[in-house]
């Protein structure tokens, strides 16, 4: 009987610990999604929107830099499609704002598996100091109406360096 007891215990216990190991497989994708377009926010900044004119001898161009401008749509447009679901997207989502290339164009951003979170990108899109960009993911995992937020930031500083907040801000982790 003691056996039986015991052997119930860890039963109990495993089942818990595979529970919050998925969940945080899960909450992996939104980690490293929000990683990769923060990483293609300071990237896109760096490169040089100039118009392609040729300078004349002796003259100079001031370095033209700017944020990717906000994305126009989520991708799934609606927390619905992942309520406790997997969502599969399709280039045309990601691809919304390719004429003014601009969002999920812009960063060079897909996700071509399945999804548990729903993302979005917001940004003034210009390059002046204190210009801000935000990347976010949003999902429910268990299908129960609670949400899961993941959101990082970046700043345009004074000296025009994009700078990551060094943590991300998590809500309702394993909701």
């Amino acid at each position: 009987m003691i056996v039986v007891a015991i052997v119930g215990i860890l039963s109990v216990l495993a089942v818990y610990g595979v529970r919050k190991y998925i969940a945080n497989a899960k909450s992996a994708e939104a980690r490293n999604a929000l990683g990769h377009m923060a990483n293609s926010a300071v990237s896109e900044f760096e490169n040089e929107k100039m118009a392609a004119t040729v300078l004349s001898a002796g003259s100079s161009s001031t370095l033209s830099r700017a944020l990717c401008k906000s994305s126009s749509v989520t991708v799934p447009t609606a927390i619905a499609s992942v309520m406790g679901k997997k969502y599969q997207s399709s280039n045309a989502d990601w691809s919304a704002d390719s004429v003014g290339n601009s969002g999920f164009t812009c960063l060079h951003f897909t996700i071509d598996e399945p999804q548990y979170y729903m993302y979005s990108y917001t940004s003034p899109g210009t390059g002046r100091a204190g210009d801000t960009f935000t990347a976010t993911a949003n999902g429910d995992l268990n299908g129960d109406g609670v949400q899961s937020t993941f959101q990082i930031t970046g700043l345009v500083s004074t000296a025009m360096v994009v700078n990551v907040a060094p943590n991300m801000l998590t809500v309702n982790e394993n909701e």
